[in-house]
């Protein structure tokens, strides 16, 4: 593979970075305006678990991402297993969480009372989908420390 070749492939690899860091971004702000809205539409004043999706969603997502475009101007990451195992980890992971938080925060404003049963599964696939997070930094964290060897 020649110099530009190269390059050409790092800047298209860099861009889907950047587009999954501006797609984050518009998530983390319809969560942030969805909160408000939704909190000040039924008159909600007391602490609910949405108010954590728009920060989830734009450090975990957005700042992410944007971090990662970064260093793949400088790191081979795509070609390592661990790198390809954490994005797949972590698309799966960011979405549950964000999804629960949503229905947790839905739950709390509206005064929904829940079933034993209901409030263990939402923590529970919550609790999973943090589990999944933390093993895929660790996969992000080996990949990083390989492609710097």
């Amino acid at each position: 593979m020649n110099i530009v070749q190269h390059k050409r492939k790092d800047l298209l690899i860099m861009k889907r970075y950047l587009n999954f860091a501006f797609y984050y971004f518009l998530f983390a702000m319809a969560g942030g305006v969805f909160y408000r809205e939704f909190t000040k539409f039924l008159d909600f004043s007391g602490k609910t678990t949405l108010s954590l999706v728009h920060v989830h969603l734009m450090v975990l997502g957005t700042f992410l991402f944007l971090l990662l475009a970064l260093f793949t101007r400088h790191l081979n990451l795509e070609e390592e297993r661990s790198f390809r195992r954490f994005l797949i980890l972590h698309s799966i992971a960011l979405p549950f969480m964000v999804i629960m938080m949503l229905v947790r925060g839905v739950l709390q404003v509206l005064g929904t009372s829940l079933s034993s049963g209901a409030n263990a599964a939402i923590s529970g696939i919550a609790g999973i989908s943090h589990i999944l997070m933390l093993i895929s930094f660790l996969l992000l964290f080996h990949a990083l420390r390989k492609c710097s060897e």
